[in-house]
């Protein structure tokens, strides 16, 4: 039987009352099953709607902290990991519906030193439509993406995954606080969980996939209240450009630039998809930004005496399955 650890559940929060009145309830009722110590963390980002009084009144034993200000996923859940007392660290979304099992299988993966965390099954609200499952790392060129969505129903298999989703992600506490949390560079959201994991693959460290633990979500509930499309694909672009900066270097950093150059920048500007040129300049005005962070990306990997690339992660990753029997399926 696997030893099972106490929990800190660290939930960012942006007008979402309605969201936790829905699925907190769930939230509560599967760490109650895991019987474990536990606690539970709101960080509201300047929510709008009544979020924080609803908590103080209907959750007293919520541990509530508030931004003065909007300030976007990164640095919310990183106010949440920086208090949280627990063995691990369940980062979940306000918009997710835990099952009473949820946990039950996580544990046996922090039994190994190396284990950074794991991730569950992400289905529909309704129905079982899989969201997310252990996504299989490619590049194209020298852009690095999900290659295909992958699970096994053999329950004696341990899968890896490229990297855990910021929705449902159980973290080895102490790691997560040593790795720095989340970039902020990232900041208001996307890519900042792909990059979170794979400083952990770079460091050693190893990313799983619990097929069995599921949970339900509500798509783009909690995205919808942000600005227009084109500014969230702005923004999308933007990280995926800063994700790479960070993580290649040399001449792989070098034609990377002139791939997305080539295949993101020029094709688009031609169809008259103009926003891709504020992504773009946004990755160049930002160089001394990317810089600190890429510094502080160095020096944790020369203080774990570590020299593995992107190159051997995604190595590492797709000789993993050679050997299993998998389903996969296209994100």
């Amino acid at each position: 039987m696997s030893i099972k650890r106490t929990i800190s559940i660290v939930i960012p929060n942006y007008n979402g009352k309605k969201l936790l009145a829905t699925y907190l309830p769930h939230t509560f009722a599967a760490i109650e099953n895991a019987g474990v110590a536990y606690e539970v963390i709101v960080v509201d980002d300047g929510s709008k709607d009544d979020s924080v009084n609803f908590i103080k009144q209907e959750y007293p034993q919520v541990k509530l902290l508030v931004n003065a200000k909007n300030s976007g996923f990164s640095y919310t859940c990183n106010q949440g990991i920086a208090i949280a007392q627990h063995e691990l660290i369940l980062l979940l979304n306000s918009d997710v519906k835990l099952t009473p099992d949820y946990f039950e299988l996580q544990f046996k993966y922090f039994e190994a030193d190396d284990t950074f965390g794991v991730m569950g099954r992400i289905i529909d609200m309704e129905g079982d439509h899989i969201q997310d499952a252990a996504r299989m790392p490619k590049f194209n060129g020298l852009k690095l993406k999900t290659d295909y969505f992958y699970y096994t129903d053999d329950s004696t298999e341990e899968l890896y995954t490229f990297y855990l989703s910021g929705a449902n992600a159980l973290i080895d506490a102490a790691k997560l606080k040593q790795i720095g949390g989340f970039y902020e560079l990232f900041s208001p959201f996307y890519c900042e969980d792909m990059e979170l994991s794979l400083r952990a693959w770079k460091l050693g460290w190893k990313c799983y996939y619990q097929h069995q633990a599921i949970c339900r979500h509500q798509v783009s509930a909690t995205t919808k209240d942000y600005q227009k499309p084109k500014w969230i694909k702005i923004t999308y672009f933007r990280n995926r450009f800063y994700m790479h900066a960070l993580h290649l270097n040399g001449l792989a950093l070098l034609g990377w630039y002139i791939q997305i150059t080539l295949i993101d920048l020029l094709p688009k500007l031609l169809v008259g998809q103009w926003w891709i040129w504020k992504a773009y300049t946004d990755l160049f005005k930002n160089q001394a930004l990317i810089k600190q962070y890429k510094d502080r990306l160095n020096t944790l990997l020369a203080q774990h005496n570590s020299k593995r690339t992107l190159f051997n992660v995604i190595d590492d990753i797709r000789v993993s399955v050679k050997n299993i029997k998998l389903t996969r399926f296209k994100p």
